[in-house]
């Protein structure tokens, strides 16, 4: 199978790109070889190549930054995968793209879950550009699948299992201060790239949530990664009043895979066994990095 791959090179891309390319004839772009605001060039690449699938792994997460930089945020999650949705309009090919729990308001009472079906209502700029970009994603194509992930970690680019990591190694952070009232599937990019190989294989078509299972809170998920890690680091719980932030969080991230499971394509497991998988796979590597 041909497939281009966009934002190869970012947190999830990577690990696409390591699953996929064994068995599948791979294109993989980002910047500055590939922009995906700029039509004219996707189409060119989109032309050239003529991809059986595209998987849009680009975006622009930081997600208080999002806040000031509202141009920015819409091109890359708004424009972006409408260019890209059009160009396989007039091509052809499947569109895999990714989005995000903060479509949502976040405001059921925990532990009710989110799924596919659930109204959607950002409460930030990151999520108001990623819920444009899924629907013009619907306007223009019929085959699709759009992913909606949360909390999302990997070893490659930045995290906040590594921003935890890197605070908890400076003698000048005697106390480290994590939010405990946002609850949320903390989701390990490799798996959650296993889980699109896994659509590959599908009939898969329209959205579905794609996060680990089980739920924590910020504050449990930095203890279990620094007990794993095997760092004694005083952590203490506060709420999200206590620790303001230029965009507002939703309180209730947790998603339900409903479709998957129901159409049995379901690869995700437990956030706590990911979790120890990553730690075991990547620890020194994660040590030298929150060091330099």
């Amino acid at each position: 199978m041909k497939i281009l791959i966009t934002g190869s090179r970012g947190q999830l891309g990577h690990d696409v790109v390591n699953v996929l390319e064994a068995d599948h004839h791979l294109l993989s772009l980002d910047l500055p070889e590939l922009d995906i605001t700029d039509f004219k060039s996707l189409k060119n690449v989109i032309g050239e190549f003529r991809p059986d699938v595209v998987i849009n792994c680009a975006a622009y997460t930081q997600v208080d930054t999002c806040e000031t930089q509202k141009e920015l945020a819409h091109a890359v999650n708004a424009i972006g995968p409408d260019n890209l949705s059009r160009c396989l309009a007039d091509h052809g090919g499947r569109f895999i793209h990714i989005s995000t729990d903060y479509v949502f308001n976040g405001k059921k009472p925990i532990p009710e879950i989110y799924i596919e079906k659930d109204p959607t209502h950002p409460v930030s700029v990151y999520g108001e550009t990623k819920l444009s970009g899924e629907q013009s994603i619907q306007q223009n194509l019929n085959n699709y699948v759009i992913l909606r992930t949360s909390w999302l970690y990997g070893i490659n680019g930045g995290n906040f299992l590594k921003t935890i990591l890197r605070l908890s190694m400076k003698d000048s952070n005697p106390v480290i201060r994590v939010v405990d009232d946002q609850y949320g599937s903390p989701t390990w990019s490799y798996r959650l790239a296993k889980q699109i190989a896994a659509i590959l294989d599908s009939d898969a078509n329209g959205i579905y949530h794609a996060t680990a299972e089980g739920y924590c809170t910020w504050f449990e998920l930095a203890k279990a990664f620094l007990s794993q890690m095997g760092i004694n680091k005083e952590i203490v719980a506060c709420t999200t009043p206590e620790y303001p932030t230029a965009a507002k969080r939703p309180m209730n991230s947790i998603l339900e895979n409903f479709r998957l499971k129901s159409e049995k394509t379901n690869e995700m497991i437990d956030w706590k066994q990911d979790l120890n998988k990553f730690v075991s796979l990547h620890r020194d590597q994660l040590i030298k990095e929150a060091v330099q």
